[in-house]
C-alpha cells in the first residue's frame, strides 16, 4: 500500500488515475464483490489494460485495501483534523455519516460487500476489519465515558454492548437500505437508532421481561 510519503512523491497525473481505478473498484467490488470482481473488470471501466492496473497497485489485495483505506478518507475527508472526533461529538459525527452515506451508494455498497466476505478463510481484508471494529468499539466506549461523566451518570456495565451495538445496528441499516432503498430511511433511522441505545445507556428503563408478564 502506497505511504504518505510515496503520495507527495506521486506526480498529479499519477495520483488522478490511481483515484479513477479505485473508484472503478468500488463500483465492481460493491457489485460482483472481491471474488467475481476482477482487475480485468476494474481495467475494461477505466478504459485501461489490466497490466495497467497492476503497475498502480501491485496486486488484486493491495487494490482491495486501498479500496477500504479510499472508504475510510471519504469519511473524514471534510473534517478538520481528518479524524472523527471524540466524546459526545463522535455521536453526532455518526448520525452525519450516515446521512452522508445516503449519497454515496457505491462505498456503501463496497464497504458492506467487503466486510461481508471478511470473515471468510483468508480474505485480505479481515485484518483491516478486525482492527476497525477494535478501534470503533474503543472510541465509541470512550465517548460514553466521557457523555456518562458529563452527565453526572455513573458509568455502567452497559457501555461495552452499547458500543458495540451502535456499529452493528449503523452496517445492519445500511444493509437493509442497499436492499429496499424505498423502504428504509438511512440516516433517520440510524439517528434513532443511535438516539435511542445512548439514551439507555443514561437512563436505563425496564427489563423487557416486565413487558411481557403484563
Amino acid at each position: 500500500m502506497a505511504t504518505s510519503e510515496d503520495a507527495v512523491r506521486t506526480r498529479p497525473a499519477t495520483r488522478a488515475k490511481r483515484e479513477q481505478i479505485l473508484k472503478a473498484a468500488v463500483e465492481i467490488f460493491g457489485n460482483k464483490g472481491s471474488t467475481n470482481g476482477t482487475l480485468a473488470d476494474v481495467a475494461e471501466q477505466v478504459g485501461i489494460t489490466h497490466a495497467g492496473v497492476l503497475h498502480h497497485f501491485g496486486s488484486k489485495q493491495k487494490l482491495l485495501l486501498e479500496v477500504l483505506a479510499f472508504r475510510d478518507q471519504a469519511d473524514v475527508q471534510d473534517l478538520e483534523k481528518k479524524h472523527i472526533p471524540g466524546g459526545p461529538e463522535l455521536f453526532l459525527h455518526l448520525v452525519r455519516t450516515a446521512f452522508a452515506n445516503e449519497k454515496r451508494p457505491g462505498i456503501v455498497q463496497a464497504y458492506t460487500v467487503l466486510s461481508s466476505e471478511s470473515v471468510t478463510d483468508e480474505h485480505p481484508g479481515r485484518e483491516y476489519f478486525e482492527d476497525r471494529y477494535t478501534t470503533l468499539r474503543r472510541e465509541v466506549s470512550d465517548a460514553f465515558a466521557q457523555l456518562c461523566a458529563q452527565e453526572g451518570v455513573t458509568e455502567t456495565e452497559t457501555v461495552a454492548a452499547a458500543s458495540a451495538s451502535i456499529l452493528a445496528v449503523m452496517d445492519g441499516l445500511q444493509l437493509q437500505w442497499l436492499l429496499h432503498p424505498d423502504v428504509i430511511d438511512l440516516g433517520a433511522a440510524s439517528e434513532f437508532a443511535i438516539r435511542a441505545i445512548v439514551n439507555a445507556v443514561l437512563h436505563p428503563g425496564p427489563e423487557l421481561s416486565t413487558y411481557a408478564q403484563r
